[in-house]
């Protein structure tokens, strides 16, 4: 993955590729290692947008009188 700029959809739509690659099989361990890599960093990526993304909702949320109080986010799946 190069240093291009890359926009979270498309991150998003090239790890569900990596994935859909890796679960089909097919690839040598060369090449599952290089998709496996690519993945890591496009879900690293991800995470950090995402963690972009949820700050300035907070930032918007505290600017707004009546958004004072920061609710964290708790995924009752884990």
């Amino acid at each position: 993955m190069s240093e291009i700029e890359l926009k979270f959809e498309e991150a998003l739509d090239r790890l569900e590729e990596i994935v859909n690659n890796l679960e089909s099989g097919g690839l040598t361990l060369e090449q599952s290692l290089e998709k496996f890599s690519e993945g890591v960093k496009l879900i690293k990526f991800c995470n950090q947008e995402l963690n972009k993304a949820e700050k300035k909702i907070e930032m918007v949320l505290s600017e707004e009188e009546e958004f004072t109080r920061v609710i964290p986010y708790i995924d009752e799946e884990d």
